[in-house]
């Protein structure tokens, strides 16, 4: 009874309608690169470019008001920007091939290989629960392959499984720079992390544009139809990356990713009123899979932040020896429980570290 009383604070309102904020973001940048890819047009790498320069200059001017040196190496985020950079290209190039329903949903890869990335390199340690939600996850994406593959031609693309496979590589790219951005944005601070990232991703994609899409971009018709979905991703993007930092502040990564699972349900909508198209009913088998993956991922992340309190309640009364137990208050801060000692020095609980955040083609 405690968290469900304590569920529906006004900071839980506010997490949830910034999450679907960023939910329609994620969904009109795939609406946008669905767009272009129907008109013809072939150049995921261009259509980033824009959203690092924004992130560039924007983020960098507030860094170089500050007037402080780089806290991480610089060629730190060289590796971080080419990744990202890279994890954009496969995803947006995946609208070639395959639907914006399988684009969406086959995001959740990335969770998975978050996790075993975190447990190789950051010794993150995850309980069962969240395991079980991992693997309903996955297994969701492997429904929307077997969907595409039963679906033919009805996907809304001309080479579903290439454009999965596509997508799934980009996850897999997106899941190294959620880790790394995790490990870099402790030591450098979001300013740093996403000037940097906007520079050096300028960098990167600009050459990459030079070398494999200049052709490209020549041959563009830039009339009214491609110029306002090109221009509607580079700012959709950017208001993405600039925002998602926000909520996790607020309401941390489940809340995130759970808010941005609707994003899957907005798709699924545009495909079926603005493009037409024939949904397999697998693709509801398998958004029902990742929605209860998800929960029970996110469920496991609560439970493990009581079960620290608890741990440190016991600590506390062996190190008294009285058997007494120190009072506990809650706050409201979603369910977060507060340890009130006489004395202050004989427990630091420590701040739980925060879940990478599983974005997916959704940024940082």
């Amino acid at each position: 009874m405690r968290g469900f009383r304590t569920l529906w604070t006004k900071k839980t309102w506010i997490g949830l309608g910034l999450g679907q904020i960023l939910s329609l973001l994620i969904t009109s940048t795939g609406f946008s690169s669905s767009e272009l890819a129907k008109q013809g047009i072939n150049a995921p790498t261009s259509q980033s470019f824009v959203n690092y320069v924004l992130l560039a200059i924007v983020y960098g001017i507030i860094m170089f008001s500050r007037r402080k040196a780089l806290k991480v190496k610089w060629y730190y985020y060289i590796l971080l920007g080419l990744v990202d950079v890279e994890a954009n290209f496969l995803v947006v190039k995946a609208y070639q091939y395959t639907s914006i329903t399988s684009v969406m949903l086959l995001d959740c890869w990335a969770i998975p290989c978050v996790l075993l990335f975190t447990w190789l390199f950051l010794k993150t340690k995850y309980r069962p629960r969240k395991i079980v939600g991992v693997v309903l996850c996955v297994a969701g994406a492997i429904a929307v392959v077997f969907s595409d593959v039963h679906a033919g031609e009805r996907a809304g693309g001309s080479n579903p499984i290439k454009g999965d496979a596509l997508v799934i590589a980009g996850a897999t790219l997106y899941a190294v720079s959620n880790v790394s951005e995790e490990f870099l944005v402790k030591n450098s601070g979001r300013v740093e992390l996403m000037a940097m990232l906007g520079l050096f991703g300028s960098i990167i994609s600009g050459i990459q544009i030079s070398i494999i899409e200049r052709n490209e971009l020549k041959s563009i018709n830039w009339t009214a139809g491609a110029t306002l979905p090109f221009v509607g991703f580079s700012v959709a993007m950017f208001l993405f990356y600039s925002l998602v930092p926000v909520l996790l502040q607020i309401n941390g990564a489940a809340m995130l990713n759970l808010s941005l699972m609707t994003s899957d349900m907005w798709a699924v909508v545009i495909r079926i009123f603005a493009y037409h198209e024939k949904v397999d009913w697998i693709y509801f088998v398998a958004f029902v899979a990742v929605v209860i993956g998800l929960v029970l991922y996110s469920v496991a992340d609560k439970e493990e932040n009581h079960s620290r309190v608890d741990v440190a309640i016991e600590i506390v009364d062996e190190e008294r020896g009285s058997g007494s137990t120190p009072d506990v208050r809650v706050d409201g801060n979603e369910g977060r429980d507060h340890i009130d000692n006489k004395d202050e020095n004989a427990l630091v609980e420590p701040e739980p570290e925060p879940e990478p955040s599983i974005l997916g083609s959704r940024g940082t």
